[in-house]
C-alpha cells in the first residue's frame, strides 16, 4: 500500500512541475507576471471629495496626536514622558535603552513640527472645502 501512495505523489508532482513549466512560455509571451495581475490605472483625479469627507476626522486625530505629545510626564506618549525615562535610564546606567530611548525621543519631537504643519494645512483645507461644497456634499 505505501508504493502506491509513493507513486502517486511522484506523478501528482511529476504532473504539477510539467504545468508550470507549459505555462511559462505563455507567460513571458504576454509579458506579465501573473495573469491575474492587470494594469492599474493613473487616478484620475485629486480625491478633493474623499479629502473633504474624511476632514474631520483627519483634523480631530491630529489635534489629539498634538495634544497627547504635548502633555505632561503623566501622559503616556507625551515627549515630556518619554524625557523622564530617558533620564530615568541615564541615571540608571543602561546604556543601550538609554540610546535607545533617546533615539525615540529625537523622533517624537520632530513629530511635533510637522503634526503643526499639518495642522495648518488641514484648515487651508477645510476653508477650500466649504467654498466648493464638498463638505456637504461629503456628509
Amino acid at each position: 500500500m505505501l508504493p502506491n501512495r509513493r507513486t502517486a505523489a511522484m506523478t501528482a508532482a511529476i504532473a504539477l512541475a510539467g504545468a508550470l513549466l507549459a505555462a511559462a512560455p505563455a507567460q513571458a509571451a504576454t509579458g506579465t507576471a501573473s495573469p491575474s495581475a492587470a494594469p492599474k490605472s493613473a487616478p484620475k483625479g485629486d480625491g478633493a471629495k474623499a479629502i473633504c469627507k474624511r476632514l474631520p476626522k483627519t483634523e480631530a486625530r491630529v489635534a489629539e496626536s498634538l495634544k497627547r505629545l504635548g502633555g505632561d510626564a503623566t501622559v503616556p506618549g507625551s515627549v515630556a514622558r518619554l524625557e523622564q525615562r530617558v533620564a530615568d535610564a541615564k541615571a540608571a546606567g543602561h546604556t543601550e535603552v538609554y540610546t535607545y530611548l533617546n533615539d525615540r525621543l529625537t523622533f517624537r519631537k520632530s513629530l511635533l513640527p510637522t503634526l503643526e504643519t499639518r495642522q495648518n494645512d488641514l484648515k487651508s483645507v477645510a476653508s477650500w472645502c466649504v467654498t466648493q461644497g464638498a463638505a456637504e456634499a461629503g456628509k
